[in-house]
C-alpha cells in the first residue's frame, strides 16, 4: 500500500519545530518590548531555543533523507507542486540558518548561549566584532520576519486545502483523519 502520510517521527519533529519556532518568535517580539537592562534575560531563553531549532531541523534533514516520505498528490495542480516543493527548500534554510546566523552573531559580539541552565553553548571561533554581530544580529531579525510571514502562507495554504478543496492534504502530517488515497 503506497505511503500516504509522514512517519510518525517526520509528524513529532514537525510540529515540536513548529512550536518552538513559534515561542521562538514570540520570546524575540518580547524582548523588543523590555527595558535595555532585561533584554537578554528575555533573549537567553530565545538563544537557546534558537539552538534547539537547529539541532531539531538537522535531525529533521536527515530523518528526510533516510525515511520515505508520501507522494503530492496528483491532483494538486502544477503550480502548487512547485510551491511546496520551494516552501520546503526554504523551511529548511530558515530553520537551520536563522540559527546559525544568530549564533554567528552572538559569538561575534562574544555572549556565550546558556542552554537553558544545562551547559553553555560553546562559541563558534570567529574573531569578535560587535558591530558586524549586530549588524548580522538584525538581518537574522529581518529573516526571522520573512520566515514567520511563509509560515502564516504555509497554515493558509493548509487551511486552504483541508476546508476550500478538501483534498485530505492537511492530514498527511497529522496520526488521525484520513489523507487522500493516491491515484492508480
Amino acid at each position: 500500500m503506497p505511503v500516504t502520510r509522514y512517519s510518525k517521527g517526520a509528524m513529532l519533529l514537525h510540529w515540536l519545530i513548529a512550536i518552538a519556532v513559534i515561542v521562538n518568535w514570540r520570546l524575540a517580539e518580547a524582548a523588543e518590548h523590555v527595558p535595555h537592562d532585561q533584554h537578554l534575560q528575555v533573549l537567553g531563553p530565545h538563544m537557546a531555543t534558537g539552538i534547539l531549532i537547529l539541532v531539531l531541523s538537522l535531525i529533521r534533514l536527515g530523518w528526510r533523507f533516510t525515511h520515505a516520505q508520501p507522494p503530492l498528490g496528483s491532483h494538486l495542480p502544477k503550480w502548487e507542486v512547485v510551491l511546496a516543493r520551494v516552501v520546503h527548500v526554504v523551511f529548511y534554510v530558515a530553520m537551520i540558518g536563522l540559527p546559525l546566523m544568530g549564533w554567528i552573531g552572538t559569538s561575534m559580539q562574544d555572549h556565550p548561549i546558556d542552554f537553558f541552565g544545562w551547559f553553555t553553548v560553546p562559541m563558534l571561533p570567529i574573531a569578535k566584532d560587535d558591530h558586524g554581530g549586530h549588524e548580522l544580529l538584525e538581518l537574522h531579525g529581518t529573516f526571522g520576519n520573512i520566515f514567520i510571514y511563509l509560515i502564516g502562507l504555509h497554515i493558509l495554504g493548509a487551511l486552504k486545502h483541508h476546508f476550500w478543496d478538501k483534498d485530505g492534504e492537511l492530514w498527511r502530517m497529522l496520526p488521525f483523519g484520513q489523507p487522500r488515497q493516491p491515484e492508480a
